[in-house]
This record gives structure tokens, C-alpha cells and sequence, in this order.
């Protein structure tokens, strides 16, 4: 499947790991949160980057102490009308001030890509016709009335502390003051 990253098409350079027997390749290497708890240690040890893979129902609380030996965490969307992991994105990148890769991976439509940002994913791993759309789905919008954790002021934030006030001269000038160019806003439903 086609991987996205930071808006851009590219080659998956990381290995998952199934069993036991892959945890000494070389290079970057995803294990699943059973194995990384079985193996914290030697996998720490290792030389190259080591991600976690989180299902659904695991908790990134589950691996808040390691996200400072980890570079990916990779959230599973098993179904698109799962959406835990946008909740678990916003934990890791505000809660827990992780700073390395969030990945979805799963069930996902071209219409949650924005949302995906918004919450702190910055790759997906897609199906081919998605990733067609991704440059359309996520340049839809150019202004958002929630905070999230892409750190994008939202509308409310743009009113208050980037337009003046506007004072008398501006009020008796007789030269009608410039448009500001319009956005296209949409509200954040993922929290």
C-alpha cells in the first residue's frame, strides 16, 4: 500500500516485524505493542529506529514512558466509523509532547484525511485510489474553527489577534478598505 507523508507520496523504509525472529534486521523496524513489551530492552539496545504498531483498543498510555526510545507509532483504523485513534493522535502529540512519526493505517476514506492532520497523524498508509485524492482532500479546507494539535490558529483566534481594530480615521477614510481574501472553513469534528 502507497505511504503518504507529509503530503507527499513515498517508499515505506520500515520492516514489520511478525514474530521473535525479525527483531535483529537491520534498518527500521515496526513491532506490534505485544512484542515490543516482551522485548523492551533489546529493542531499546538496537541501532537503527524502532516503532510501536497500536491496535484499536490499545491505548497509547499503554507506551507514554518508551515514546522517548521510539521514532513511529502506528494507530489502526479498523473500520472508518472507529475513531479512537484521532483521540490517541491528540494524546501523543499534546499529552505526551511525542514528536516522532503518527502513522494511521486501516480503514480510511479520503474525506478523514484533513481530520487526520489536524489531529497530529503526518503519514497514512492508503490504497491506491486514496492517495490519488490525498492533494485534493487535504487542501479542501484552509481555515478551521477548533484548535487541534496541527497548530493552525483557528478562526476565532485569527479575528481576535490578527485584524486591528478598527479606530475613527479608519471609519471617516473615504477609500473602502481591501477585502480580506476568503477561506474555506469546516468544523473539526475530531477531538
Amino acid at each position: 500500500m502507497p505511504l503518504i507523508k507529509n503530503g507527499a507520496p513515498l517508499q515505506d523504509p520500515w520492516f514489520t516485524a511478525a514474530g521473535e525472529g525479525d527483531l535483529d534486521r537491520d534498518g527500521p523496524l515496526l513491532v506490534p505493542l505485544e512484542l515490543w513489551q516482551e522485548h523492551r530492552d533489546r529493542l531499546s539496545g538496537r541501532v537503527g529506529p524502532v516503532g510501536v504498531r497500536l491496535a484499536s483498543h490499545q491505548s497509547p498510555a499503554l507506551i507514554a514512558d518508551d515514546l522517548d526510545r521510539l521514532d513511529l507509532v502506528v494507530l489502526e483504523f479498523p473500520k472508518f466509523t472507529d475513531g479512537r485513534a484521532y483521540s490517541y493522535a491528540r494524546l501523543l502529540r499534546e499529552r505526551h509532547r511525542f514528536s516522532g512519526e503518527i502513522r494511521a493505517v486501516g480503514h480510511i476514506l479520503r474525506d478523514q484525511f484533513a481530520f487526520l492532520q489536524r489531529c497530529g497523524f503526518d503519514a497514512l498508509e492508503v490504497d491506491e485510489r486514496a492517495a490519488a485524492g490525498w492533494q485534493a482532500a487535504t487542501s479542501a479546507f484552509s481555515a478551521w474553527y477548533q484548535p487541534a494539535a496541527d497548530s493552525q490558529a483557528p478562526i476565532p483566534a485569527r479575528r481576535r489577534y490578527a485584524v486591528p481594530a478598527r479606530s475613527t480615521a479608519a471609519v471617516i477614510r473615504s477609500e473602502p478598505m481591501a477585502a480580506p481574501e476568503p477561506a474555506v472553513c469546516a468544523a473539526n469534528w475530531a477531538y
